[in-house]
């Protein structure tokens, strides 16, 4: 197996955090977080990765840094823009200079939520709010900076580390008696271990592509099986309590909301369902159900 050097941004998030640890099966990591690559700062980031590159010349680049405050996005547009776009750019065209491959990672919220069906590649996005918006500005970016290019479009992200809905959800219920969370939403909660795991087997699968290669472009990327943010945080509360979490909600007593109850400064799409058909073929990968990654990190999270 090929020996990458890889960088990795945003090593310090949710997402960045499990890749630092995952991609060291390929070779050597040089991970940096946000205050040593500030994707704020389109230029100085340029200056500083073409720094970076001088000696440390990459054959991978992994981008897991984003704008993710989807509510603030709405009144930060620029910046938004700046981070999940403008600097993603960036970072294509200094991969298309060493002739690194870049993986990215993209969000359902390219998507208006529309109908039941899930999401296909191939149908065109139509984002709702800044944040989504951003997003596929982002993807554009890149594709056009950088021929070997991936983007994985994936949902409800979760991970031990750093913040995220489980988290919230066990902190609330251990304060409240019950939980009124949206039930007409409908998604894939999909864990970083899950996304570390496929990160590693696509890079390995594309290490000697070229750049006129049909493989490359995007992909969704989810765990198995959907579910409602309700039905998820049942899921939570029912798996912490069997692993001796005191909480003070049960699940029982997490009662279902419309989204329109609800109300929050950037729209939510309804259908977050994902299609991961091509990602499975082109790729040969296997994805569990999501209960699987919550379970996961719930032992890891009440492990004694």
């Amino acid at each position: 197996m090929q020996h990458h050097k890889i960088l990795l941004l945003g090593a310090n998030g949710q997402l960045g955090h499990e890749l630092a640890t995952a991609l060291q099966a390929l070779g050597e990591v040089k991970a940096l977080t946000r205050t040593e690559a500030d994707l704020s700062q389109p230029e100085a980031l340029r200056a500083t990765l073409a720094h970076i590159m001088h000696s440390f010349v990459p054959t991978v680049m992994v981008n897991a840094a984003a704008y993710t405050a989807v509510d603030k996005a709405e009144s930060e547009p620029q910046v938004a823009h700046t981070v999940n776009a403008a600097s993603v750019a960036v970072l294509g065209e200094l991969a298309q200079t060493c002739g690194a491959m870049v993986l990215h990672y993209s969000t359902d919220y390219v998507f208006d939520g529309s109908g039941t069906q899930p999401w296909q590649e191939k149908d065109t996005p139509h984002p709702l709010s800044v944040y989504g918006q951003s997003k596929w500005a982002g993807e554009q970016a890149l594709a056009q900076a950088c021929a070997k290019h991936v983007v994985l479009r994936t949902s409800w992200v979760v991970g031990t580390h750093g913040g995220n809905f489980l988290k919230t959800m066990l902190r609330l219920a251990a304060e409240r008696d019950s939980l009124r969370v949206v039930a007409d939403q409908v998604g894939v909660p999909t864990s970083t271990a899950l996304l570390g795991q496929v990160t590693v087997e696509i890079v390995q699968a594309l290490q000697s592509a070229d750049a006129r290669d049909p493989r490359w472009g995007v992909y969704h990327l989810a765990a198995g099986g959907e579910t409602t943010w309700h039905a998820y945080a049942q899921y939570v509360m029912a798996g912490a309590q069997a692993r001796g979490a005191v909480l003070k909600a049960m699940p029982e007593t997490v009662l279902p909301i419309t989204t329109a109850e609800y109300p929050l400064p950037a729209p939510r799409p309804l259908n977050s369902r994902l299609n991961t058909h091509k990602a499975q073929q082109t790729f040969g990968l296997e994805l569990p159900q999501w209960q699987r990654g919550v379970d996961g990190i719930l032992d890891a999270l009440f492990s004694k």
